[in-house]
């Protein structure tokens, strides 16, 4: 009989340090994906909008020459949105203007924002996930505290402390867990469409400056090229 009360008072030990095991592994898993979100949308835009816009002066400048090595130079290397997809749609540039606009659309959307929603949704996951393992650790500490009350004949509420402890703190933690990771959230997503803003002006503008480019290098030099036509960037990734 000692020895069934030592083993069903280990296992409650285990399943009880479980609980905070797992809280404390999801927080971090969370936290882990905003920080690698966070740092992505950086990597992938430029700082200002007066830096974009260089750029693209420059690039602008190198097209309109129609020098489009000298682009692909110029990009290469850079890891961030517009100047990885400038050096796609050049390097598809004997495909046409459409096929060259619809591979750099899909390489901004398989490389930067699958992989941000991807982790985004790990976050979501964390966020409804925490407390409910913190309901867990509520009904289980409360099960502790019922066994408790069962098995012996008059209890003292230090007895029950455990119990009830176990129950309070994991309901706490579980909501502490989610509330700033929705927050933080929140913030990244206002991060994600700033950036979303910055790079569809940048691509729309580029997209002018490479239709003209395709137009002269096609022999259209003497004549106007048309402009590319004022599609929206929601339009255009769609």
């Amino acid at each position: 009989m000692p020895q069934l009360f030592l083993a069903e008072t280990t296992l409650y030990g285990i399943i009880s340090n479980s609980t905070y095991f797992l809280l404390a592994a999801v927080a971090l898993w969370g936290l882990y994906q905003i920080v690698v979100v966070w740092t992505r949308v950086g990597q992938k835009r430029f700082k200002t909008e007066e830096q974009q816009d260089a750029f693209l002066d420059d690039v602008d400048q190198m097209l309109r020459d129609g020098d489009f090595e000298e682009v692909q130079e110029y990009c290469e290397g850079d890891s961030r949105a517009i100047p990885t997809m400038v050096d796609m749609a050049v390097e598809h540039r004997d495909e046409g203007f459409k096929r060259a606009r619809q591979v750099m659309m899909d390489r901004f959307q398989r490389d930067v924002m699958a992989d941000i929603e991807y982790r985004l949704s790990w976050v979501s996951t964390v966020i409804k996930s925490a407390p409910m393992i913190g309901l867990f650790g509520t009904v289980f500490g409360m099960m502790g505290a019922f066994r408790t009350l069962a098995t012996a004949e008059t209890v003292e509420p230090s007895a029950l402390a455990g119990d009830i402890q176990l129950a309070l703190i994991t309901t706490a933690s579980g909501l502490a867990i989610a509330i700033p990771l929705m927050l933080l959230v929140a913030q990244v997503n206002i991060r994600i469409a700033k950036m979303e803003d910055l790079v569809g002006s940048g691509v729309m503008r580029f997209f002018d400056s490479f239709k003209l480019g395709l137009a002269r290098a096609s022999g259209g030099a003497g004549r106007r090229a048309e402009p590319a036509q004022a599609e929206t960037y929601a339009e255009v990734v769609n």
